[in-house]
């Protein structure tokens, strides 16, 4: 489902890098990037750093990873303050729920939950003073 970019990091986001989705099942294969099963295009993992404060709160990671779809790696902008990350927004962010069932082993209770992933058309620089 679309979701507007504020909703999902209200307090923005810096970016940590990109780097291809490697496909496990092919990680032999000099090209073990992961297609999309829908474009066949390749799959790029953006790793952001969310600046939200109650981010970490309750064992979450501040750290997140958004998958975009795109022919050529994604080039994060050049940031505006050296030597820190630069501060980027996703456009047409989409989020995915599911259910995470890796905390369910053998016959003991089942400790699985809801989880989402995220997904971007792109990546561009924050403007600042622009109006939302």
């Amino acid at each position: 489902m679309p979701v507007p970019f504020d909703y999902v990091f209200p307090a923005g986001v810096l970016c940590l890098g990109v780097e291809a989705a490697v496909d496990f099942e092919r990680r032999s294969d000099p090209d073990n990037q992961v297609r999309d099963k829908e474009t066949s295009e390749r799959v790029w993992v953006v790793r952001v750093l969310d600046l939200d404060p109650a981010a970490g709160k309750f064992g979450r990671t501040t750290e997140v990873k958004v998958k975009i779809c795109a022919p050529h790696q994604p080039v994060p902008p050049a940031s505006a303050v050296p030597g820190y990350p630069p501060a980027i927004e996703f456009d047409g962010l989409t989020l995915t729920p599911y259910v995470d069932s890796q905390r369910c082993k053998g016959a003991g209770t089942c400790k699985s939950r809801m989880a989402y992933s995220l997904r971007a058309t792109a990546i561009r620089p924050v403007v600042v003073g622009a109006a939302a």
